[in-house]
């Protein structure tokens, strides 16, 4: 607890106060007592201590020095109510006896919710000249955490947590959950007789399943294992190890594979990522490209500290600390980046909150650095530690644990519906099957999803050898282009429009990849032409590239740039249309030194509809840009 370290230096100073000859009574039975207690204090028998305590107290109810010491105990034995009687006691004894009893008992009342008390408490300690900075920095900490939990408690946030029943919960503690972006499976840890699990529960027609052992690949029995973060495709699996033979120091981050229907064996992360020291509670962003994790390595802010690592063609790069905005020289743990990749939740007992450790979310600004975080509020924070949560894909639901609601025993895993002003930036997902067209058999397929305004890549990865399928959590108010290919087939492309999106309705696409025949043609849907236009537009440039790409990997290849056009107009000016938007294709792969032995370009107007022109979305896909295979 955040207060153990400042207890114990406290606990040091009264000793050695009280060791001096002169106390505040000339009792010697309460004396004798007193020297008896701290006899006991040395050999560890606090519960016979705080009996010959209250003997002295007995004795003379006067006798400061036994009620600071009694109070002490009591904290040490977590009796908080008994600790706060007793230093109050020495502040009506003799209100200047000591400064430090002011900066204690508030820091215990806080704990118990007492905000008032110890924000007066604290505030008269701050008032003692002479004091440290770090006591004074801590001091004005408490009563910023006062203040805040004063005011939060007169504007609580809806908070209806719900136990997700006993497929999850058991009579053992379960507890860090995580959960894929289409919310259909949850991974968490259960404790069994001080062991550490991984466990799995699948939801079916809405329902979760009673959960299931996670793997014997990854869980083990002599080690612990937890603190898990998944990939959004539900095929990484990241996770704390401590004390393993294989592992760097104390604790590591690793990771493992889903190989069909069980998990590869996990792999201890190398450094820079790991170190000596202590590496734990990893979160992995949606594109898989920034690890998100908590170290106490050099170069940080306080004791633990939330820092990132980025991808890169040589591996994980050189971790980066979050900053102050993040990190206060306290605490910050359990980091969860939603798929947004732009909205980090967090626990920290830095910065002001309820008491003790608090959830808080932090946004990240156009300027690429993150803002100051927002505390989640009360109820969901409380007087006592609050570790962790995860939210839904869609941002609507987090799952967390506690052990202090009625449950099934321990702690349980519970969910609730995240307060609108708390959630995260709207995001959805995109699930896909790739099939070879003829023999319908699953396909392993780079797959890849740019945001159209910039062409940068969102998404990449490669749908599964297994099921040929993929999941990728794209954001809202974008457009995106899709792009799947695979060696000895033509590729595939698929445009959608986020712009106007405002629920989390996923994209289910099946894609049939044609094998590399004559004949076979590719509909280039992301290709862009203004109204009645044939000038190419910028977002049609990842498109192109797609297609040179193929062009060189297929250098035997010949291919027809055809344009088409719906059967809206003048047929004579549509005919003219098509052929000049078939020719700009051609002219940029010409630009782009494609061999023009390859190419030859041909428009056929309104002549080849692949959908009755009866409506405006039909007529849409009439209007398109193909290539066609004459020769391989």
């Amino acid at each position: 607890m955040k207060s153990t370290i400042l207890f114990f230096l406290l606990l040091l100073l009264s000793v050695s106060t009280f060791a001096q000859a002169q106390y505040s009574t000339t009792n010697k039975e309460a004396i004798k007592n007193f020297a008896l207690a701290n006899q006991s204090i040395d050999e560890h028998m606090y519960d016979q201590a705080i009996t010959q305590l209250q003997k002295a107290i007995a004795e003379d109810a006067g006798f400061i020095e036994a009620h600071a010491q009694l109070g002490d105990m009591m904290h040490l034995q977590r009796n908080n109510v008994g600790a706060i009687q007793e230093f109050n006691k020495i502040i009506a004894l003799n209100p200047d006896f000591s400064r430090a009893v002011y900066l204690k008992v508030g820091d215990i009342e806080i704990s118990e919710a007492m905000y008032s008390d110890a924000l007066k408490h604290v505030q008269k300690y701050l008032t003692y000249t002479g004091i440290t900075d770090e006591k004074k920095r801590y001091a004005q900490k408490l009563a910023k955490d006062c203040l805040f939990a004063i005011e939060a408690l007169q504007h609580p946030v809806p908070f209806k947590p719900i136990n997700m029943g006993p497929n999850i919960n058991t009579a053992n503690d379960e507890y860090s959950p995580v959960a894929t972006a289409d919310d259909n499976t949850i991974i968490f840890t259960r404790q069994i007789k001080r062991n550490e699990d991984f466990y799995q529960s699948n939801k079916v027609n809405s329902e979760w399943q009673k959960a299931v052992y996670l793997s014997d690949k990854i869980n083990t029995p002599d080690y612990n294992e937890g603190s898990e973060s998944i990939s959004q495709d539900g095929k990484f699996l990241f996770f704390t190890g401590c004390n393993r033979p294989d592992g760097l120091g104390r604790c590591d981050i690793y990771v493992a594979q889903k190989k069909g229907d069980d998990w590869g064996r996990p792999f201890d992360l190398s450094p820079p990522i790991n170190t000596p020291g202590w590496e734990s509670q990893p979160s992995i962003s949606a594109d898989g490209r920034t690890l998100y994790f908590v170290s106490n390595r050099k170069g940080g802010y306080g004791g633990y500290d939330i820092w990132k690592s980025t991808l890169t063609a040589k591996g994980w790069g050189e971790p980066e600390n979050l900053g102050p905005t993040i990190n206060t020289p306290y605490n910050e743990q359990s980091p969860f980046i939603h798929p947004d990749d732009s909205t980090l939740y967090f626990c920290s007992n830095g910065w002001p909150g309820m008491g003790n450790q608090d959830l808080f979310v932090s946004r990240l600004g156009k300027d690429g650095k993150w803002k100051v975080p927002q505390n989640l509020g009360y109820p969901i924070n409380t007087n006592g530690d609050e570790s962790g949560l995860c939210l839904t894909a869609n941002g609507s639901y987090a799952f967390f644990s506690s052990n202090k609601l009625s449950g099934y025993g321990g702690f349980d895993i519970y969910t609730f519906e995240v307060p609108p002003n708390l959630r995260p930036n709207v995001v959805t997902y995109v699930k896909g099957f790739v099939s070879d067209a003829k023999t319908k058999q699953p396909l392993e397929a780079a797959v890849e999803i740019l945001d159209l305004e910039n062409t940068r890549p969102v998404y990449q990865d490669y749908s599964s050898f297994e099921k040929g399928d993929f999941l990728a959590t794209i954001a809202s108010g974008k457009n995106y282009g899709l792009n799947i290919s695979k060696p000895g087939y033509l590729f595939y492309s698929e445009n959608f429009s986020l712009v106007k999106h405002t629920s989390g309705n996923p994209f289910n696409i099946t894609v049939f990849l044609e094998p590399i025949e004559v004949g076979n043609k590719v509909i280039l849907k992301n290709i862009f032409f203004d109204t009645n236009k044939y000038e190419l537009e910028p977002e049609s440039r990842s498109e192109l590239q797609k297609l040179m790409e193929f062009l060189a990997l297929n250098p035997t290849i010949h291919i027809e740039v055809s344009g088409h056009t719906d059967n809206v107009g003048n047929d004579e000016l549509n005919q003219k249309l098509s052929e000049n938007r078939a020719k700009s294709v051609y002219d940029y792969l010409i630009s782009h030194k494609v061999d023009p032995a390859r190419l030859v370009f041909k428009g056929y107007g309104k002549t080849q509809p692949i959908a009755p022109n009866l409506t405006d979305e039909d007529r849409a896909k009439n209007r398109r840009t193909e290539f066609k295979i004459t020769a391989k």
